[in-house]
Order: structure tokens, then C-alpha cells, then sequence
């Protein structure tokens, strides 16, 4: 097990509006704010979404599953920031519901907003961690500065 630890930093409130991609927005928010390390609750819904919901098989490396939704899904989701090779790294995971179906896993690729999203960001300070990718698994894991014995 490893961690790493740190205080909470800034908090913003932060709202994407109908037609705008939730993914880019998010990602963009986070860079424009120099957030190196977070997280991210949000709610409200979109007009469609790519949503991995697992592996096909649960075998190492992985091979994504994933479903697609359309027309007017609402959210509830949580995601954390590390910094990436490349920047902030967000690893966003969401829960959508239409009527009596549901459907939870990780927000990928797009995500149109339907009237509006909320999220809240709390910003994380002191934290020494990076998402790097992890060649036993094929994924991009955190990786932080400490382990427990």
C-alpha cells in the first residue's frame, strides 16, 4: 500500500452548461487553475456519454467494455487529479440513471452536458504523488512517496 499525505487547498465551485463537453471543460478547468493534485464530485446530466464499465474478461492488462448513452442521462460521480505525464491526470468515475436504468464506471472520451453540470473541486496541497502508467496492469495508476509496512 502506498500514500501520501497532504491538507486541502483551494475549493472551487465550478458549473458547465448545456452543449459543452464535461470532460474537456473539467480538464480545462484544472489546467487553467494550476491544480496539480485533487478531487472532483459532481451531479446533472448529459445529452451522451462513452462510459467503460470494466474488462470484457478480468484479466491483466485490462480490455475496456464500454457502453454508450443517449439522450438525457443524470450523474452523480467523483474523480481524483494527480499530475500525468502530460499535465493533470483526471481519473473520473460516474454513476448515470434514465428512468429505472443505471449504469457506473468511468466517464471516457465525451460527455455533451444536458442543462447543466455542478462540480465541486477541492484542491490537494503538500500530497507528493503522479499517475504514471504501470506496465503489470496496462493502466496509469497513482504512485505516492510512502508505503505501509
Amino acid at each position: 500500500m502506498q500514500y501520501s499525505e497532504g491538507q486541502v487547498g483551494r475549493v472551487f465551485s465550478v458549473r458547465i452548461d448545456d452543449g459543452e463537453d464535461f470532460l474537456r471543460e473539467i480538464e480545462r478547468f484544472v489546467a487553467a487553475m494550476n491544480i496539480q493534485s485533487g478531487m472532483i464530485h459532481f451531479l446533472g446530466a448529459v445529452r451522451s456519454a462513452k462510459i467503460v464499465t470494466g474488462p470484457k474478461e478480468p484479466v491483466i492488462p485490462p480490455s475496456p467494455r464500454a457502453e454508450e448513452i443517449f439522450g438525457g442521462w443524470e450523474l452523480l460521480g467523483f474523480a481524483t487529479i494527480y499530475p500525468g505525464e502530460d499535465g493533470p491526470s483526471i481519473h473520473l468515475h460516474t454513476a448515470a440513471g434514465k428512468g429505472i436504468r443505471s449504469i457506473t464506471g468511468c466517464l471516457r472520451e465525451k460527455a455533451e452536458v444536458y442543462l447543466v453540470v455542478e462540480a465541486i473541486v477541492t484542491e490537494f496541497v503538500g500530497l507528493t504523488a503522479k499517475r504514471l502508467p504501470d506496465e503489470k496492469t496496462g493502466v496509469n495508476l497513482p504512485v505516492f512517496d510512502r508505503t505501509l509496512p
